[in-house]
């Protein structure tokens, strides 16, 4: 039985930031849930007061698209001449890019006395080095993903065999549409995943970016996917695609990762030396933003490549969990992320399938023990076998994730 998922983390976040004198900017990959969750929080509202006003745009849709096609002064007069004039107004503006020069518009509605604004954006273009200029200290970015497992196993239903459903999980990943269509037909996501990149190449990339070959993207693309937990850099990536006879240069290479990481597609993280306690500006790594895409896009199976899939798993997970990320450098080993939280307490993990093998188990602990500080170190694995190794908490990643 599919069920109705209420995006807690993210609705606990908007409650806290209402009224506060903040754009309250909702961003994430398309399809991740962004206009949904806008909807539950609505619903939220309207539950503590019936007589609220609330404006409610989506730029995306037809009933709407008319005013994407008009100046941000006529947008604004459309939304004033909505408003209430006698209560506070929740303005709530469904993929506000849409809308040419839209940072005027929102910096109109912001400084208005009866307007809570609430934006969401399918692509990082929304924060900008323009608009962020333009509201230094008036933004706050929610960033949504799309599905962790708690929510897929949720939304699902509970599962009579666990491991089977993290393992759907995997493949399918989180795009709400794609695991309720998974759960009738394995290749229907598949399909509709395909759709969604496609449509956040047509949307969110050539209408932004100049594109010299489609099929020098696509490459740029899946290499990035078959390179998950791996330092990558466009040099590198520009001699492989030239091995390929393709013709395109890293200052291109650079160009295209921007724009996906720009569309949400992959997140880029930095390393950080734990010993110098400096950050570093090479051997970055790239996680893509739902796995169900690797499949989709590759057609590879979770044999293949499980140890790197489960590192994208747990980075966007403990992204999910509201924590800054990066990966560890210590002295020659490196540590698979350093998560710092909100309250500014920091974590590092390790991450592998299995260390049932003695010396697999010796090298996943070998750089906690090259870290000089006692912040707290976890094992992740997919073993039953948990407790503690020399001050590490080995736990078991299927429980660390549904906790």
């Amino acid at each position: 039985m599919v069920k109705h998922v209420i995006r807690k983390y993210y609705l606990e976040t908007l409650s806290a930031l209402r009224e506060q004198n903040l754009i309250k900017v909702v961003t994430g990959v398309r399809r991740s849930g962004k206009s949904t969750l806008l909807q539950q929080f609505q619903e939220l509202l309207r539950k503590e007061n019936a007589d609220i006003s609330i404006v409610s745009l989506h730029f995306d849709e037809p009933e709407y698209r008319f005013l994407a096609e008009k100046s941000w002064v006529e947008v604004y007069a459309f939304i004033k001449d909505s408003l209430s004039a006698d209560k506070m107004n929740y303005v709530f503006l469904d993929e506000i890019q849409n809308v040419a020069e839209f940072e005027k518009l929102l910096e109109g509605l912001f400084i208005h006395p009866k307007i809570d604004l609430y934006v969401t954006g399918s692509n990082a273009y929304l924060l900008s080095s323009e608009l962020a200029t333009l509201l230094t200290g008036r933004a706050f970015e929610i960033n949504v993903l799309p599905f962790s497992f708690a929510e897929f196993l949720e939304f699902t239903g509970k599962p009579d065999n666990l491991p089977k459903a993290f393992a759907d999980f995997l493949a399918s990943g989180g795009f709400p549409e794609a695991v309720r269509l998974a759960t009738v037909n394995r290749n229907y996501a598949t399909q509709y995943l395909q759709s969604v990149f496609k449509n956040i190449y047509e949307n969110d990339i050539l209408k932004r970016q100049k594109i010299n070959s489609e099929h020098s993207y696509n490459e740029v693309v899946h290499f990035l996917i078959d390179s998950i937990g791996s330092p990558v850099s466009a040099t590198s990536i520009a001699n492989v695609l030239k091995n390929k006879d393709l013709r395109i240069d890293n200052k291109t290479v650079s160009k295209y990762i921007d724009t996906l990481t720009a569309a949400y597609l992959f997140y880029k993280v930095n390393r950080y030396d734990i010993k110098g306690k400096q950050h570093l500006q090479t051997q970055e790594k790239y996680y893509l933003v739902d796995l169900g895409l690797r499949d989709a896009l590759l057609g590879k199976d979770l044999a293949s490549d499980m140890g790197h899939l489960l590192e994208n798993a747990v980075y966007l997970e403990l992204l999910r969990r509201g924590n800054q990320v990066w990966i560890g450098k210590a002295g020659t080993h490196e540590v698979d992320f350093i998560a710092r939280n909100k309250a500014g307490y920091t974590t590092y993990y390790q991450v592998s399938q299995t260390v049932q093998n003695p010396e697999t188990l010796a090298r996943e602990l070998a750089p906690f023990d090259k870290i000089p500080d006692h912040n707290e170190r976890i094992l992740l694995t997919m073993d039953y076998e948990t407790g503690s190794r020399n001050g590490v908490k080995q736990i078991n990643l299927m429980d660390w994730f549904n906790p």
